[in-house]
């Protein structure tokens, strides 16, 4: 098994290696310390299983999925990620994540999901099995950002962390009144003025840092 590990600390890159190292499976394990080396890799690289953080330098983790389902990569890929997984989890899933963990997560339950992933399955907790289940019967008492599309979050997500519309534009490949377009309807259903609204929001709800 073929394993990269995307994650902007070298300690966690370290970490993580050092756990996957005692799976008698695995044959090779990549690095990549930022979104764009981890995309540029997994283009020219056959990987069975990425290791992917959602917070990383150039795109994001879930920038990352998105455009492996642009491009129908079918590399199977599990988050570990300090984000809370109600936070982040089911739309990582949706982006075609195979599995999400907390970075605070035993050793033990890291080789579970691998191992998990790796025979074909998805890695869920129990917790996060039950909040899927119920997501479609629960529609009262949403947050507002769990009313937004998957691309308006990842506007509202870089809007939040104060990047301009044509840096915004420019990584997710629209042009910057398309983005000023997203931005309006992100505050509109949101319900919020500005972009510091916004940033206050995302920190509030630890949806960045």
């Amino acid at each position: 098994m073929n394993i990269l590990i995307a994650d902007d600390h070298a300690i966690v890159r370290e970490g993580v290696k050092q756990i996957i190292k005692t799976l008698p499976e695995v044959n090779l394990i990549d690095e990549a310390s930022d979104g764009n080396i981890a995309y540029t890799k997994i283009l020219s690289k056959n990987y069975d299983l990425v290791v992917l953080d959602i917070s990383m330098p150039g795109i994001t983790g879930l920038d990352l999925l998105q455009r492996m389902k642009n491009k129908d990569i079918k590399t199977n890929v599990l988050i570990l990620s300090f984000y809370p997984q109600e936070q982040y989890a089911i739309r990582a899933f949706k982006l075609g994540a195979s599995g999400y963990l907390s970075k605070d997560s035993a050793s033990e339950e890291l080789s579970l999901a691998i191992r998990k992933i790796a025979a074909g399955g998805k890695y869920v907790s129990s917790a996060l099995a039950e909040k899927i289940l119920f997501q479609d019967i629960e529609l009262d008492g949403k947050l507002p950002h769990e009313q937004l599309s998957e691309r308006e979050f990842q506007v509202m997500i870089m809007l939040a962390k104060g990047k301009s519309l044509v840096e915004i534009g420019h990584e997710i490949f629209i042009s910057d009144k398309t983005v000023s377009t997203y931005r309006m309807r992100i505050l509109e259903k949101m319900g919020l003025k500005n972009n510091t609204d916004l940033t206050i929001y995302a920190l509030k709800n630890k949806l960045i840092e």
